[in-house]
């Protein structure tokens, strides 16, 4: 029973370690290729289809998509990524958080 106890806090510590160095981050990417109304719109569900992004906002005018992310769960990579499978090059220009 010791051992099973045993074995249970060590896996729940671990899972909490995971999560609490998880964090939430603000990336600011500059597009390529929007040229039309409808681009922000496309560019805009690329990034959102990305498992651990929350929050998606593209500029028509600035050129730029502002992405919230978890990033335990995917990386600014992997988000450019999907811009670019789109059609729309993306790269990183701005970042806050950790």
């Amino acid at each position: 029973m010791k051992t099973y106890l045993s074995a249970l806090a060590l896996i729940g510590s671990v899972m909490t370690a995971q999560a609490a160095f998880a964090a939430e981050r603000i990336v600011t990417f500059a597009v390529d290729n929007m040229t039309c109304a409808s681009c922000p719109y496309i560019v805009k569900t690329s990034m959102a289809a990305v498992p651990g992004v929350t929050t998606v906002a593209v500029s028509f005018e600035a050129k730029t998509a502002t992405v919230t992310f978890d990033d335990a769960k995917t990386n600014p990579d992997a988000i450019a990524a999907a811009s670019m499978n789109a059609g729309y090059p993306a790269r990183p220009t701005q970042r806050q958080g950790s």
